[in-house]
């Protein structure tokens, strides 16, 4: 099967939402320009690493005084639920971020899992478990996502997908596992139903 790649300039929507009740939640990105719609499958893991490298990124980039940020005010609040249909195009296994100076945009990519051999950037063989983004001009690769965002949408990005990660089961003040609507056993209390 040819290798889908989806990449946008812009887009009008790109968010983190979820389906199903808490403890059973599947998490996606969607990105939407221009009627195209694109959702991907993520894992709740993969949702609370990239919030935390985007948060460190903008970090950096507020340090840097050479860098000039124009911010976009009509990034309005996004509560909205997912766009239907919600039919995901591909799981993602490797997601990059990178800043782009010249445009002051975040380039997000999401690459689907791939079972083959990666290579690194030399051309040798990665290490298993070490997986790297597959180049444009590899027809045979994953399908791969690329969006790039103001420094405004990726503001609204983090504090949405914050904010659907806080949704769902509450932590055991013990032990810190997540706490089903029935309870749950509590190894910090010798197996007793919290």
């Amino acid at each position: 099967m040819a290798r889908i790649i989806n990449s946008f300039e812009s887009v009008d929507r790109f968010v983190t939402g979820t389906v199903g009740e808490p403890g059973e939640r599947a998490f996606y990105i969607q990105a939407r320009f221009s009627g195209m719609l694109v959702t991907v499958a993520i894992e709740k893991t993969q949702a609370q690493a990239l919030v935390e490298r985007l948060q460190i990124l903008l970090k950096e980039i507020r340090k840097n005084k050479e860098i000039q940020i124009t911010e976009d005010s009509n990034t309005a609040r996004d509560d909205q639920p997912l766009d239907p249909p919600i039919a995901e195009d591909f799981r993602a296994g490797v997601m990059a971020i990178t800043w782009l100076n010249a445009e002051a945009k975040i380039m997000i990519e999401a690459q689907a899992i791939s079972q083959e051999l990666t290579f690194s950037d030399s051309g040798s063989e990665a290490e298993e478990g070490d997986p790297k983004l597959i180049p444009d001009d590899d027809l045979a690769g994953p399908d791969l996502l690329r969006v790039k965002v103001s420094i405004s949408q990726v503001k609204e990005f983090i504090r949405r997908t914050t904010a659907v990660i806080d949704a769902g089961r509450t932590p055991c003040t013990f032990c810190g596992i997540p706490i089903d609507p029935g309870g749950h056993l509590c190894p910090r209390a010798n197996g007793y139903r919290r």
